[in-house]
């Protein structure tokens, strides 16, 4: 643990004879009280801790003998006593602190191992209320912020993984000053995380969508190397949110995950978790946050295969994202052009082995797609201040679909429309994706207007086609989505010069009577949605 001392008053090195452990996570804390007895240090313990710590044969002393008072109200009340926080919150070289433990019997604690009830833990797994309510913690965040508090004296430790580094620190029996302010500091982070699960349940469960305070935290999963370029630091938190996705994923093989290839990766992901595995085999290409193809298939060989034909030049060094296990089959196709990531909701023993021939590829299996009908939150900083919103869970299944041309699509019209629609949702605005036969033909992303999208859309299905060696662009007789309403007639008219045959998007523009007479004149099917996927 790296450490570095902002000074005050304090001793530097402070004798452990004292130390208080209550834990609910119990990884290693037998073995951590073992070397701590063996160094001659007094151990005090309560409930379940002092119960592990006594079968294992060590001598033990009861929080309710240094209280005079009985754990009650199942366990509620057990720490919450002068004699367990005078003796963490004393200051030592104070003589009126000092006068005051000697006046009331009270002892000094040098050093706490606390852990929390696993909140976070009985919240992800969907606990119901009284449950959950029981594993808020009272006396184990007290008892952490006022040793926090006295780091100057006290060393606090909420983290199993910290105990080797305590061991190590206690080599001749103290604690420095350096090494307590930096538990202090874990410590006051480790409480403010999980206050803020505990309101945003609360708000979760109460409904209340915005809350007067909004606190979100999370746990390092892994510093990383940099952020979205070199001269930025980064690091992976996780909220322990039970969605499969990147940050719940198994990494199999390969290196270490950028910043980048983690952004990118729960894009892909979360984009194809809009296609059930029961629908059939579907995949999604990504590059830079951003589908360079999605499609459906027969087997997922197939999907792949149609995914990489919409723009096969911007899948290079791309991220692949599958909605059912990987195989072998599909594997080998994947390794022939240069991926950055794979994720699935798993991979069979063929797929592996094949994946392990590239070393650096990483391939990450979650157990399950992730459900776009679950709500959540999404946030992003700005200078100042939080955005904070609700996931957008809207499916265009659930949608009612109003024909507003005097032609109506025909029922494949309609399907190509509802999966260009799906894709729109994933693609960054201003968005226009054309599809055709469960395949993406043309994706136009974040582009300032929005007939720049479509033919910048229509242009790539020309490149694409070039490529694969097809007679024409994917494109003709295609149904074209945009995510948010064609404010004029043009961003249509492009995109029926590139063969489009039905439209799909949310309408509500002052000149939709233009558009759709533009749409009619043209001979092409309309639908408006009501609903729009802007996405920045």
């Amino acid at each position: 643990m790296a450490v570095v001392s902002k000074k005050i008053p304090a001793p530097d090195r402070v004798a452990i004879r004292t130390a208080l452990l209550s834990v609910s996570d119990k990884t290693g804390v037998v073995e951590l009280a073992k070397a701590l007895a063996d160094k001659g240090v007094r151990l005090l313990s309560t409930g379940g801790t002092h119960k592990a710590l006594s079968d294992a044969g060590l001598a033990v002393t009861d929080v309710s003998e240094v209280t005079g008072f009985p754990e009650i109200m199942d366990g509620r009340v057990k720490t919450l006593h002068p004699s367990v926080h005078g003796g963490l919150l004393a200051i030592r070289d104070d003589a009126e602190h000092v006068e005051a433990m000697k006046a009331h019997g009270i002892g000094a604690i040098d050093l706490a191992v606390i852990n929390l009830y696993p909140f976070e833990e009985v919240r992800a797994k969907g606990g119901d209320y009284p449950t959950t309510v029981e594993n808020i913690d009272i006396g184990g965040p007290a008892m952490i912020r006022a040793s926090a508090k006295n780091h100057a004296y006290v060393a606090i430790v909420t983290d199993p993984s910290d105990y080797p580094a305590l061991l190590e620190e206690l080599a001749d029996g103290s604690t420095s000053y350096a090494f307590r302010q930096s538990l202090a500091a874990k410590a006051y982070a480790r409480t403010a995380a999980y206050d803020a699960a505990i309101s945003n349940w609360f708000a979760e469960a109460l409904d209340i969508a915005m809350p007067r305070h909004r606190v979100l935290g999370g746990v390092l999963k892994e510093e990383m190397r940099y952020g979205e370029n070199p001269h930025q630091k980064a690091g992976f938190y996780v909220t322990g949110e039970n969605r499969p996705g990147v940050a719940t994923a198994t990494l199999l093989q390969g290196k270490q995950l950028s910043y980048n290839n983690i952004n990118d990766t729960d894009a892909a992901f979360e984009l194809v978790a809009e296609f059930l595995p029961e629908n059939g085999p579907a995949c999604a290409i990504i590059k830079h946050a951003n589908p360079c193809g999605v499609a459906t298939g027969k087997t997922l060989k197939d999907a792949y295969a149609r995914a990489l034909a919409c723009d096969p030049v911007s899948a290079f060094g791309g991220i692949i994202a599958l909605n059912s296990t990987l195989d072998g089959e599909t594997a080998e196709e994947i390794v022939k052009l240069f991926t950055e990531v794979i994720i699935a909701p798993d991979a069979d023993e063929k797929a592996r082995a094949i994946i392990a021939s590239k070393p650096n590829l990483r391939l990450l299996v979650t157990g399950a797609l992730p459900d776009p009908r679950i709500p959540g939150l999404s946030a992003k900083t700005v200078s100042g201040g939080l955005l904070v919103q609700s996931r957008d869970n809207g499916m265009v299944e659930d949608l009612e679909l109003k024909v507003v041309t005097k032609r109506a699509p025909t029922a494949q019209e309609l399907v190509d429309m509802k999966f260009a629609f799906k894709v729109a949702k994933h693609v960054k605005s201003n968005a226009v994706v054309y599809a055709k036969d469960g395949q993406t033909a043309g994706i136009g992303a974040g582009q300032m207007s929005r007939v720049d999208s479509a033919r910048i859309a229509g242009l790539k299905a020309e490149e694409a086609a070039k490529a694969m060696g097809l007679a024409e662009p994917l494109t003709r007789g295609s149904a074209v989505a945009s995510e948010a309403f064609l404010p004029f007639a043009d961003g249509l008219l492009s995109a029926i010069a590139a063969g489009a045959t039905a439209v799909i998007q949310p309408g509500g523009s002052m000149r939709d009577a233009e558009v759709i007479a533009a749409a009619d004149e043209a001979g092409v099917a309309m639908v408006f949605t009501g609903m729009r996927h802007f996405r920045h």
